[in-house]
């Protein structure tokens, strides 16, 4: 049977991508820092937390044997540490998420044609290169959950195809992401899918580059979440600040697949264990305690902008605050310039929307320094305003 779909529900994407997605490629001029001999606050993302001296010290005394050759003792520790803490048999530390999200999707497909369904706000459909239609040869089916928060079970399984139809791709893998623009995706939800993905003998993938967020925030563990998955990729750079890397996750032929996968993608790295062992070590120092600070900045973040009437489009659950600045009559440019002048840093470009990302480096006093700025901004221009008026 033929399955009809809205043609809005293809362009929508793109439309809403193109207008608002702009987190990699704009940032303000660095001629606008004030002084990089002082403290620069960073909200661009959480993957500019930045390694401390206390990493570099545990780094020092890291082991340093090839992993390729499976001689490492510091990085088998870091995989055997997060296999067991999300339940799982085995984990493969890579270089980065992008890496691991490609490797587990590629290592659930054998032969084409098959799909992907995601969120169309996903990293895996956004951000990644294209890289599922490049390393698996799969098209991604991106849906658009009508809570505008998370895809609920009922919507993937409507846009399931399970037929043996020649005209179409079968879903093979549903791949999720927790959290995914800040927000949580329930886990009543999750154990939903979960069950239908195994009823219909189709892979199910998360994407918890902060997922440790999602745990931070609702005082889970990883394996309550982690448990409903095939395969989990964990970023280590965000909020838990490594200085780089994310560990996949899954069963041991799973995972001995990916090891592989990992060579062909030339990420097999040799003397790895001093990062290995710097993100131990950011898991065990920052994991949940700092995370759930940051959360909680964000909020108070969140609040004090939308006391100066600035527009926050999404609900803060946890680390992000998106902000549309079209009611103040300023740009994210315009504001992204402002706030360097005072060494705060956003991205910022010739729109009025931007997101802005908390982590556990940002410290009270600068979300003072950002509200001054910004409360400046519109005295400034209501100064401007008025005496036009009464010019």
């Amino acid at each position: 049977m033929a399955r009809l779909i809205p043609i809005s529900k293809f362009l929508y994407p793109f439309l809403f991508r193109s207008n608002s997605f702009r987190y990699y490629s704009t940032y303000p001029s660095s001629s606008k820092i004030k002084s990089y001999s002082d403290q620069i606050y960073d909200f661009r993302s959480d993957t500019v937390t930045k390694p401390t001296d206390e990493m570099f010290d545990i780094m020092r005394n890291a082991s340093r044997g090839d992993d390729v050759f499976n001689e490492d003792e510091s990085t088998y520790e870091l995989e055997t540490y997060i296999a067991e803490l999300t339940g799982h048999d085995a984990a493969l530390f890579a270089p980065s998420g992008t890496m691991t999200n490609q490797i587990a999707i590629r290592a659930h497909l054998s032969t084409p044609p098959h799909s992907v369904i995601c969120d169309f706000r996903s990293h895996i459909y956004n951000y990644e290169a294209g890289g599922v239609a490049y390393h698996s040869q799969a098209s991604v089916t991106p849906l658009i959950p009508s809570n505008k928060l998370f895809l609920t079970c009922s919507e993937i399984e409507s846009e399931l195809i399970t037929t043996d139809d020649m005209h179409y791709a079968p879903t093979r893998v549903i791949s999720l992401e927790n959290t995914l623009h800040g927000l949580l995706f329930p886990l009543n939800e999750i154990q939903k899918i979960s069950k239908l993905a195994k009823k219909m003998n189709i892979k199910l993938h998360l994407d918890g580059a902060r997922l440790w967020n999602a745990c931070a925030e609702t005082g889970l563990s990883l394996q309550e979440f982690t448990r409903n998955f095939d395969s989990i990729s964990l970023c280590l750079s965000k909020g838990i600040g490594a200085p780089i890397g994310s560990v996949l996750v899954g069963n041991k032929e799973f995972i001995k697949t990916a090891r592989h996968l990992r060579k062909l993608f030339g990420g097999g790295w040799r003397q790895c264990g001093s990062l290995a062992s710097a993100a131990k070590y950011a898991i065990a120092s920052n994991f949940p305690y700092h995370l759930k600070k940051s959360h909680l900045l964000a909020k108070k973040l969140s609040n004090e902008l939308l006391n100066l009437g600035i527009h926050v489009t999404l609900p803060v659950h946890t680390n992000m605050i998106f902000i549309d600045t079209k009611s103040i009559n300023i740009t994210t440019g315009e504001l992204a310039n402002s706030l360097a002048s005072h060494n705060i840093l956003i991205s910022g470009d010739n729109s009025t929307t931007t997101r802005l990302v908390l982590h556990y480096q940002i410290p009270p006093i600068s979300i003072e320094k950002f509200i001054d700025v910004v409360a400046n901004i519109i005295k400034e221009k209501n100064l401007k305003k008025n005496y036009n008026v009464h010019k």
